[in-house]
């Protein structure tokens, strides 16, 4: 196609920002003047980003918990498909957010507009059914993982391998010292990060138990003879209340360090993560971060999901990697007690 004048984009949550970001800022390096709109986060506004709507509206996931949220999603991909039907950018990137975005994108398809998927969805890991729609909804995607685009050409879906945006990110040497002094920490402080996640789901039900198990870990490290570890916990601003509150009833308020924002100053200091799955997980590898895994759910959609997973694991390092090389903890197996020794060793 001729140079775009007018993209359209819908990136979902804190993940979907920054990938969308990145490719905003590529797009405008290439295209001066390029304009780019739709729903998108803070990183994606500091590229320019004309945002209709912020990227934490789409910010659930699971079968039980989207429920609330089902008909005001659906209003608003109702509302984004009239307007960019009358307005017509000159492509539409769907961002990740595969239930929003592949009826949007079959809509705009079937009305002549091109549409580009960026991150194949994990069907090689469960919801196999999701390539068929991604056919349909699709003229192009854009894969994050090498292995991806070959697996996409057997089900006729074109395909290109464009690398994961956070490899340039993140820097290959790390001075962890500095990282830790940065935080306010000493360099000889042993540092956890505690991540419970973005979405308010998350919170719900891996909050407390993170922060029980840090507290176990103390109480290990005591008994041993060891100094106390130094926690930090990364915080996005729609969730920072849920969890003072949180912090407040475990009388834990001035035993962890809250960060406003982005998780790196986090993997750049710690020297073990505890960690939920999704893209956190790459991250933390990027950063050479040991991690342990845990991930809740509500029963029902934990019931569902695992009936359709087709890999043994959920983190991204133990599925690129063919290996249980983290250790990850599901449902009733990741108690604080379990976390806490995981943590330990």
């Amino acid at each position: 196609m001729s140079r775009p004048n007018r993209v359209g984009m819908v990136a979902g949550e804190a993940s979907g920002d920054l990938l969308a970001a990145s490719l905003i800022a590529a797009m405008n390096e290439r295209w001066p003047g390029l304009h780019t709109q739709g729903v998108g986060g803070h990183a994606m506004r500091a590229q320019g980003f004309d945002a209709w709507t912020d990227s934490e509206a789409l910010a659930v996931r699971g079968y039980v918990e989207v429920l609330p949220k089902l008909i005001p999603l659906l209003r608003l991909r109702k509302k984004l498909g009239e307007r960019w039907l009358a307005e017509r950018p000159d492509v539409f990137v769907g961002v990740d957010a595969p239930d929003f975005n592949f009826d949007l994108e079959i809509r705009l398809k079937q009305a002549g507009i091109p549409t580009l998927h960026f991150v194949s969805p994990s069907f090689w890991a469960w919801r196999p059914e999701k390539v068929l729609k991604l056919k349909q909804a699709a003229d192009m995607v854009l894969c994050l993982f090498p292995f991806e685009p070959a697996l996409l050409a057997e089900h006729g879906v074109p395909a290109r391998f464009v690398g994961h945006p956070l490899a340039r990110v993140i820097p290959q040497q790390l001075d962890r010292g500095a990282a830790k002094e940065a935080l306010g920490f000493a360099q000889d402080d042993t540092v956890v990060a505690l991540l419970p996640g973005s979405r308010g789901a998350e919170i719900a039900h891996l909050a407390e138990r993170f922060l029980r198990a840090a507290q176990r870990l103390q109480q290990m490290r005591k008994a041993a003879g060891q100094p106390p570890v130094r926690l930090v916990l990364p915080a996005v601003p729609s969730q920072r209340a849920n969890i003072v509150r949180i912090l407040q009833q475990l009388d834990m308020c001035d035993q962890v360090r809250l960060l406003d924002g982005g998780s790196h100053p986090a993997f750049a200091a710690c020297d073990v993560t505890l960690i939920p799955s999704g893209t956190a997980t790459l991250e933390a590898a990027l950063f050479g971060c040991p991690m342990v895994l845990a991930y809740a759910m509500p029963a029902l959609t934990h019931w569902l999901m695992r009936r359709k997973a087709l890999l043994p694991w959920i983190g991204l390092p133990n599925i690129l990697c063919q290996d249980g090389v983290v250790p990850e903890f599901i449902q009733g197996q990741a108690t604080p007690d379990a976390l806490a020794h995981a943590l330990m060793h």
